[in-house]
């Protein structure tokens, strides 16, 4: 989930007009997907969303892994690559994807390292849930696809990781959409002690630094991972339907291995892998990302994030700030994806 960040940053005024995206959102449209949107409610304003499954799920080796991932659009259609994040699974964008096909995009939704049907191709590789190696478990996937610039976007790990791809390799990504903004951290200001009710909110950072913490989100992975979406998205009504349909994929095997390592790390309580280390000393570096970016934020997100003004320097190209409204949480896209299908379109005619 994302790292708090200093928040006593120049304030940035830069929310965009709501108004403004839909009209441009309108005519990157089909009619008939444009009126399906007029007449069709958010996912927040229902237990469940519109769609209960992807039209192709596929696999393919790339870098380290076998990663499964949905596939829809024109095969020649613009790409956008969705990332989720933790506990959450390629579901959270099961109603982005058909309005961005509707409006030509080809979408391609990963299943990040440890969830679903991903694997690794050898048992030897190191569980490894450093951020700069699921970013670079993205470059491999565009690699292997022959996609050689998308549209990257995400939340939570995923928009951290669409940061990092964004940082480290903007020769890849045409723009980005990013919840909660910019989420590049290291472990120098991982060790940076927060104020107390900042840490309380991270209190399952400190479990998993603990074998108790390992041993139990083992044991309870589905319980664990309900709670934090109740505590992330507390306005959200989602069903045990929907729920269930995600927490499948933290079935995975490496699963744990790969959630405990991450957050572990973060600590500086666990050694990455030294192919890493000189992406990690760049991000350290705090870079500024320079590709079109939309950053989102909901007004009830009850997970650990930034304010909007907190990051706004940290953009040097294009860039706007929206807030979402109406009891919109952690999981921006699944509960808000009309919002976070404009945003696409809007940064994406930017390049």
């Amino acid at each position: 989930m994302p790292e708090k960040i200093n928040h006593n940053r120049r304030r940035f005024v830069g929310t965009a007009a709501m108004t403004l995206a839909g009209a441009q959102f309108a005519l990157a449209m089909s009619a008939e997907a444009q009126q399906d949107m007029e007449n069709t409610p958010d996912t927040q304003t229902s237990k469940t969303g519109r769609n209960a499954s992807f039209a192709s799920l596929k696999q393919i080796e790339a870098g380290l892994l076998n990663i499964g991932y949905a596939e829809s659009g024109p095969t020649d259609g613009r790409p956008v690559i969705l990332l989720h994040g933790w506990p959450y699974d390629i579901y959270s964008f099961v109603d982005v994807a058909p309005l961005l096909v509707s409006a030509g995009y080809r979408v391609i939704v990963p299943y990040l390292r440890g969830y679903g049907p991903t694997r690794f191709l050898s048992n030897a590789t190191l569980r490894n849930g450093q951020p700069s190696a699921i970013a670079s478990d993205m470059i491999a996937l565009m690699d292997a696809l022959k996609i050689e610039k998308a549209v990257v976007a995400g939340f939570d790990w995923g928009a951290r990781t669409a940061n990092i791809m964004a940082a480290l390799w903007p020769e890849r990504c045409s723009a980005m959409v990013s919840v909660s903004g910019y989420l590049i951290s290291n472990q120098q200001a991982g060790a940076m002690p927060l104020p107390p009710a900042a840490e309380l909110q991270w209190w399952y950072q400190f479990y998993f630094a603990t074998e108790r913490g390992r041993v139990g989100y083992d044991k309870y992975r589905h319980d664990f991972a309900k709670l934090i979406w109740q505590l992330g998205s507390p306005k959200w009504r989602f069903d045990d339907a929907t729920f269930e349909r995600s927490a499948e994929a933290l079935d995975n095997s490496d699963h744990v291995a790969i959630v405990v390592h991450n957050y572990r790390w973060r600590l500086g309580l666990a050694d990455g892998e030294l192919k890493y280390d000189q992406l990690e000393k760049r991000l350290a570096q705090g870079p500024r990302i320079s590709v079109p970016t939309i950053t989102m934020e909901g007004d009830a997100n009850g997970a650990p994030h930034p304010e909007p003004s907190s990051y706004a320097k940290m953009f040097s190209g294009m860039y706007s700030h929206r807030n979402i409204i109406g009891g919109i949480g952690h999981n921006l896209p699944q509960e808000a994806p009309r919002a976070f299908a404009q945003a696409m379109v809007e940064v994406s005619r930017q390049t």
